[in-house]
């Protein structure tokens, strides 16, 4: 007994071609949603880097240019001599200088004594250590501005206004965040190098020093980028605690620059945006060759123990 098998014609053909039609039809709407994603990417960078070519330009122009209307991008002629005036007939350097004097002791002592505490909070055993850490990661919920008037109140007292320790002594003990972020990557260090120092006769500080900074340089370079981010364009704390401008750091010397409007006098835009250049452009550069070191050291906040 045999069986015969019927088949309809164009039955497979209809089948590959409602499959093709079925694949084109996805990749025009996945090519369409990329496009989409694409635009308002584009749009994004744009709408970011439109503040950024304005200052450069501007920088590069005469005053009556820099206050045109409606304002142009491009400069029909560029006057490099305003990044010279700034520093010869404005005291940019001094300002330059302030900020330098401000953010190296800040960095240093950001990275050293919060490496501590997150050592400590890391590797040593202590009774209560874990209520002590929650209560240091509690500080973050306190605004800044709740803080001003005491320590308004304090400085003045040490007689400290118009001084950079104001600026300076506050990053000396570390800060919540940062230790939180070493405190994670140390964790992830093995114990079992601790155990192998201290039979090699070293102590806590020489587990610190000697074995958990050198393995922490990523997590080191967070902070310290941050840290140098912060300080380097501060401008609240020393608008609070600095009225003389011998003491002003970039930020405030040049929002001093600004000031000439309360006279009734146009601001020279083109010599503050050469400043504004001044402030931005080493953030900028910090940056570009550290973010690879953000990157890691960002990663083990995910790490929560």
């Amino acid at each position: 007994m045999s069986q015969t098998l019927t088949t309809t014609p164009g039955v497979p053909a209809n089948n590959d071609r409602n499959n093709r039609n079925y694949r084109r039809a996805k990749l025009a709407k996945a090519a369409a949603n990329k496009f989409i994603v694409y635009l308002v990417l584009v749009f994004g960078a744009v709408l970011m880097l439109l503040p950024l070519l304005w200052m450069v330009t501007t920088s590069l122009s005469n005053n009556e240019y820099a206050t045109s209307f409606p304002p142009h991008f491009i400069p029909t002629h560029f006057e490099f001599g305003k990044y010279v005036s700034i520093f010869t007939n404005h005291d940019m350097g001094q300002f330059f200088l302030n900020s330098i004097i401000i953010v190296v002791p800040s960095i240093a002592g950001q990275i050293i004594s919060s490496s501590m505490a997150a050592f400590a909070f890391a590797r040593l055993r202590a009774p209560g250590k874990r209520i002590l850490f929650i209560m240091t990661i509690a500080t973050l919920m306190i605004p800044y501005e709740v803080t001003i008037i005491p320590t308004f109140i304090l400085f003045r007292y040490f007689h400290w206004i118009n001084t950079f320790w104001p600026l300076i002594v506050p990053q000396l003990f570390g800060n919540a965040y940062n230790i939180f972020l070493m405190r994670q990557f140390m964790m992830s260090i093995p114990t079992e190098l601790d155990d192998a120092a201290k039979i090699d006769g070293l102590g806590f500080f020489g587990i610190w020093r000697r074995i958990i900074l050198p393995l922490s340089f990523a997590p080191i370079a967070t902070v310290g980028v941050f840290t140098f981010t912060f300080n380097w364009g501060s401008f609240l704390a020393p608008l609070i605690y600095i009225s003389k401008t011998r003491f002003y750091p970039l930020a405030l010397g040049i929002y001093m620059m600004t000031q000439t409007s309360n006279r009734g006098q146009i601001p020279p835009w083109n010599l503050i945006m050469a400043g504004s250049m001044l402030l931005t452009v080493p953030m900028v550069l910090v940056y570009f060759f550290s973010q690879r070191y953000l990157y890691e050291g960002s990663n083990v906040l995910g790490k929560i123990t």
